[in-house]
């Protein structure tokens, strides 16, 4: 059974991604480890380069800077990777530069590859999401962050990324997925509150046009509002070994509690999401993949 890992990162030193952090993540249980790195303004690509292992492959690309509406360019930039991987591949396991999976996952991971391998009506594999916001901390939990998305796919010519590279498609239908118990530990929103209005400007670059981006964010050093998240939840549990370093030198610490920060939620999203704390349903909740 053979598993590559794929990913694709630009301007990582200056926008401060973990991308390090996250190929080593699930680096263990890869036997290549496919970056697509596009061509930055920093070193990102020294630093894809300081990773010692005979296992990376790396990817020169080119963004294409004319791509300002959802997202797309991410997602040509995931293909990129992904058609780079080797043809005799079993597995393509997918990570962003701020994600990460906690070692303790590894091998429920490996073992639900070795489960499925052979099931055809499985093609790929779904995780759950614990989203951290504001530091290290905190969850964010309200029904504004998506709970669930493909991560590992059985390797096929017909998977590309969707929209803004959030899931895939394969041939443009949902692909047929088993849910697993392991989790992606998403730290792109943990930033103190300039750190984090920059991360807002920088990345609605790569959704909106110029125009817009001059009348609504005319600047990228703002101070951002942690009411955003609607719920944050104190974070009891450990974080993938390979982090440590990083929260150790970084962490930033709220001046006050932030679970008793007051939601910014219209009516409409606080009915819904007490009716999701009441039942567990989730109404109108994103799917892009269907469960088997």
């Amino acid at each position: 059974m053979k598993i590559a890992g794929f990913t694709f990162i630009r301007n990582a030193v200056k926008n401060d991604y973990s991308i390090v952090e996250a190929i080593q993540s699930i680096l263990p249980i890869c036997d290549e480890f496919v970056v697509a790195v596009g061509k930055s303004d920093d070193q990102t690509l020294a630093l894809v380069q300081s990773i010692q292992s005979p296992k990376i492959k790396i990817i020169e690309t080119i963004w294409d800077d004319t791509l300002r509406e959802g997202g797309r360019a991410f997602a040509l930039e995931t293909d990129k990777a992904y058609a780079a991987i080797s043809p005799d591949t079993d597995w393509a396991f997918y990570i962003q530069g701020d994600e990460c999976v906690h070692e303790s996952y590894l091998p429920v991971i490996k073992q639900a590859m070795a489960d499925n391998l052979d099931k055809k009506e499985v093609e790929g594999l779904l995780f759950k999401y614990i989203h951290f916001y504001g530091s290290y901390d905190y969850m964010a939990t309200s029904r504004r962050w998506y709970r669930n998305e493909i991560r590992v796919l059985k390797y096929s010519k017909g998977v590309q990324s969707y929209r803004d590279a959030q899931g895939f498609r394969k041939n443009g239908r949902k692909i047929k997925v088993k849910p697993i118990d392991a989790y992606i530990y998403h730290y792109g929103w943990v930033k103190p509150p300039q750190g984090l209005g920059n991360k807002v400007h920088n990345f609605n670059q790569f959704y909106h046009d110029e125009q817009w981006m001059q009348t609504n964010m005319p600047s990228s050093s703002l101070n951002f509002d942690y009411g955003n998240a609607d719920i944050l939840e104190k974070f009891e549990g450990t974080h993938p070994a390979v982090m440590q370093k990083r929260i150790e030198a970084v962490n930033w610490k709220f001046d006050s509690d932030p679970t008793i920060l007051k939601p910014k939620a219209d009516l409409r999203r606080r009915i819904l999401q007490k009716i999701e704390d009441l039942t567990g349903w989730r109404i109108g909740e994103y799917k892009n993949y269907e469960i088997v």
